[in-house]
């Protein structure tokens, strides 16, 4: 059990039989009345985020959230099969599970998957992964300090701008916060 004296971003609190990740916190102590604190919860399973307070020194159960090391083997109808890097033990993941960073995962592809009691609540993609491109316009000779883009479909389908002299079968690094290109490999 932990109280709100505990509470730090990051920290991940079970309540209502779900779990949230605390985005922000304010203890407030107002001129008259009981202290209490203004949180912002992100839902570890839907993503949505709420606003609520809790009493100064409220008591709740911490959710200890199990990142495991994880490798992309191949996709069959809706579900990602999984493989445990340590104990090699295999799992399917469904698209929901996986969330919005699933236009970025490719076969082989080493993530974090982040459980709880033995649920998948989520993954946690690497900041940068390396892209192969899969259809593109031409590239335009001598056309590098224009600064103009066009659009390029990746190995895994999603759909990137990169400059004019990015040819078909360039790999390239994208950053997977933004989905920006960041440099030619």
């Amino acid at each position: 059990m932990i109280t709100t004296s505990d509470f730090r971003t990051g920290l991940t609190i079970e309540l209502d039989g779900d779990v949230y990740i605390i985005v922000d916190f304010q203890h407030v102590k107002p001129g008259k009345g009981a202290a209490f604190v203004r949180t912002k919860l992100k839902n570890a399973k839907t993503g949505g985020t709420t606003e609520r307070t809790f009493r100064a020194g409220e008591k709740m159960e911490r959710a200890i959230m199990d990142r495991r090391e994880m490798q992309f083997l191949y996709k069959s109808d809706d579900d990602y099969f999984m493989m445990d890097t340590e104990t090699y033990e295999q799992m399917s993941i469904t698209e929901e599970q996986l969330g919005n960073d699933i236009k970025y995962l490719k076969e082989n592809m080493t993530i974090s998957v982040l459980m709880y009691q033995d649920k998948v609540f989520g993954i946690e993609m690497p900041f940068f992964v390396e892209l192969a491109v899969a259809e593109t316009e031409p590239g335009i000779k001598g056309d590098t300090a224009s600064g103009g883009t066009k659009a390029a479909t990746m190995e895994s389908g999603v759909v990137v701008q990169v400059p004019f002299f990015i040819n078909i079968g360039d790999v390239l690094r994208i950053d997977t916060r933004t989905g920006d290109y960041m440099e030619r490999v």
